[in-house]
């Protein structure tokens, strides 16, 4: 028999399991086992029932719940039909039951759901719950014996009561850390792929972040910025002062104090297209690429685009349009501002090989014009293609 102190300590010990498993999700592994352990049962299963009742997420189970993937459809049946799952809902949620407390011995002996399933599994007795999960989802609770090992007792509920609010809170952090971590992975793999170089900067235009368009700009000779230091500058003295006037007042903005929106300017470069820029103000709350001692300080974002900059990705011009990949490259060069002319000089080509290959672009892409099949290609998300062939 076991002491009640050691029970306890169980149940404590699980108690520190499932806060681990809530920002770590290996530990969630075994949970099930270890839950029917202090239950003294046999087997276990935690799931989520979608709001619809047709879809069941299997969290954590025991053994006894792998089955064979020709049985998997039969066991996906039987979850969907889970007749104490139902009747657990309508008995009350978050409320530990048994299986005496939802239907009959003689009952549950003459529904599919024993004949069919529980028999399969070696499962007669039930202690659990449901309770409140994400986006509308039921989650569900079970802990079973076998008929020869006897029904729960109270003593049995009173300890799943005390692990249930634990693993309740536990469930949500992890779902809440998980969700936080998708919108994180998503908002960095956007902020690489935006087609414009995009700074994070302090009040003295100390980068704090950028991508990697940024990082190659400030690269590029003569691009009209002066980049050094780890500071965004800009080579012309009065646009770089207005350029910081406009990055303090965006700070300023992202403190909570009222002042300007942000603003636009045009960055000139001799001979060359302007660059454009635009400044905005950037809360903490919106920082998703840097530690946290810099999430909970108000910065600016600077974001430029330079018209010469070819960010069109040839093979997803080649897969979005069926293009060869000359017509790719005449037609990125045609999106990033180039005359047919130029276009015939950059590629050592004649100029009637460039009226050719445009009169394919036209059609292949649906236009009529070549300002629409310009402005079809230049805005389509071969722009977003990082891992596509862009070179020339």
């Amino acid at each position: 028999m076991v002491s009640r102190a050691v029970i306890d300590t169980r149940l404590s010990g699980l108690i520190d399991r499932f806060y681990e498993a809530a920002v770590d999700d290996a530990p969630w592994m075994g949970v099930a086992a270890d839950i029917a352990d202090v239950l003294a049962s046999t087997s276990a299963v935690l799931k989520l029932h979608g709001g619809d009742g047709d879809d069941v997420q299997l969290l954590e189970h025991t053994d006894n719940f792998n089955l064979a993937d020709d049985r998997q459809s039969w066991a996906r049946h039987w979850h969907q039909q889970d007749l104490w799952v139902a009747r657990s809902a309508a008995f009350g949620v978050s409320q530990v039951v048994t299986d005496h407390d939802l239907v009959t011995p003689s009952e549950q002996r003459k529904t599919g759901f024993y004949r069919e399933w529980l028999h399969a599994l070696d499962i007669f007795h039930m202690v659990g719950a449901v309770f409140p999960g994400r986006d509308g989802a039921l989650g569900v609770l079970g802990v079973h014996r076998p008929a020869c090992a006897g029904a729960y007792a109270d003593s049995d509920r009173h300890r799943l009561a005390t692990l249930l609010p634990h693993l309740q809170r536990a469930l949500w952090l992890s779902q809440k850390l998980t969700k936080n971590a998708l919108r994180g992975a998503v908002a960095d793999e956007t902020f690489q792929r935006i087609d414009a170089a995009v700074f994070a900067v302090d009040a003295r235009c100390r980068i704090i972040v950028a991508n990697t368009r940024a990082d190659a700009l400030l690269r590029v000779r003569d691009s009209g910025l002066a980049g050094g230091h780890g500071r965004l500058r800009l080579a012309d003295p009065l646009l770089n002062q207005r350029m910081q006037q406009q990055v303090q007042a965006c700070i300023r903005t992202a403190q909570g104090q009222a002042d300007a929106l942000g603003s636009v300017m045009a960055i000139p470069r001799p001979g060359r297209l302007p660059l454009t820029m635009m400044v905005s103000p950037l809360r903490p709350a919106a920082l998703f690429s840097a530690g946290n001692a810099v999430r909970n300080r108000p910065l600016a974002l600077v974001m430029i685009r330079d018209p010469e900059a070819s960010a069109l990705a040839l093979d997803g011009l080649r897969r979005l349009f069926g293009l060869t990949r000359m017509e790719a490259a005449v037609a990125a060069d045609l999106a990033g501002g180039l005359s047919p002319g130029a276009v015939a000089e950059r590629r050592g080509i004649g100029a009637a090989t460039v009226r050719a290959h445009l009169k394919a672009i036209l059609a292949k892409t649906g236009t009529h014009r070549q300002a629409e099949a310009v402005a079809l290609i230049a805005r389509s998300v071969a722009g977003l293609d990082a891992d596509g062939d862009s070179s020339s």
